[in-house]
């Protein structure tokens, strides 16, 4: 096995895992970091949206819609982890297999 060859589907799991992870291991650092630090945020902003309907359901108002912001924030966060996680796992696995000769 060449030394920069990488296995497709090692790098899909790590993606899989964690969005990002894959692409740092095809050797793409800027790439796997900005995926990384995509996702991490569009954690943030799911817990951010959970906190606000949690908050809202308990009767502790925040700002005036909060049940509606919050749920806005949680869902677009959630379809923002389901698109950066499938273009990371599809692309660590199309990079990895486009270094094995």
């Amino acid at each position: 096995m060449p030394k920069d060859e990488r296995n497709p589907g090692l790098a899909a799991v790590f993606s899989f895992l964690f969005s990002g992870l894959g692409q740092l291991y095809n050797g793409q650092i800027f790439k796997g970091l900005l995926l990384v630090s995509f996702s991490v945020l569009n954690i943030i902003a799911l817990i951010c949206g959970g906190l606000l309907i949690g908050f809202s359901l308990l009767g502790r108002i925040i700002l005036p819609g909060q049940l509606v912001v919050g749920g806005v924030i949680f869902l677009l966060a959630i379809v923002l982890i389901i698109i950066v996680g499938v273009f990371s796992i599809i692309d660590a696995h199309r990079t990895a297999r486009k270094s094995d000769f």
